[in-house]
């Protein structure tokens, strides 16, 4: 009989305690308010040291992350092909920008700046890119375009160009993806 009585109180306290744990899941939820805008090449690929974007060599493909030729050819990746290197002679380079949240019924111009703080590439003589990017009606995505200028200039130092968005009015940035650096190689 005190065999019972323990198995019966031992089941009665586990029923009590897994029906207070699971009583308060409600009031966990996450709820998601308002929406943001991110760098898609930030949101995948590591930063780099020190910084608070990464620091990208090779153009990189939407909504994964930058593919080395290591990594192409270690078998770990399904058979894709390295992503190309940025050089100067790489020409029109685009980089995506993700509307995190509800898309919208109308075309939203997103604001972006070059930072100077980081940049060692000139404007008009390594790149050119505007300063908005848009992201369509019942989109979710919108494109930034850098075109790469050839300088002629060889040199084993890359240019490192830092872009980061600035959002709109009623759409700010994600404050831990908002920048990616983009280093152009010389040679």
């Amino acid at each position: 009989m005190k065999f019972i009585n323990k198995y019966i109180g031992l089941v009665l306290a586990l029923t009590i305690t897994s029906i207070l744990f699971t009583s308060c899941l409600k009031d966990n939820e996450t709820k998601f308010e308002g929406a943001v805008v991110e760098m898609d090449a930030a949101a995948y690929n590591a930063r780099a040291a020190g910084q608070i974007y990464p620091l990208l060599t090779r153009v990189p493909g939407y909504g994964r992350i930058v593919f080395t030729a290591a990594q192409a050819a270690s078998g770990s990746f399904p058979a894709v092909p390295a992503d190309p290197l940025i050089t100067r002679t790489s020409g029109e380079i685009k980089f995506r920008v993700n509307l995190v949240g509800a898309q919208r019924s109308t075309p939203t111009t997103v604001g972006y700046t070059v930072v100077a703080a980081g940049t060692t590439a000139v404007s008009g003589t390594h790149y050119t890119t505007g300063n908005t990017v848009v992201i369509p009606a019942n989109s979710s995505f919108g494109e930034i375009s850098v075109q790469v200028i050839n300088s002629g200039v060889v040199s084993a130092t890359p240019r490192t160009l830092v872009l980061e968005l600035t959002g709109a009015a009623d759409l700010p940035p994600s404050q831990n993806i908002k920048s990616i650096g983009i280093s152009i190689a010389q040679n």
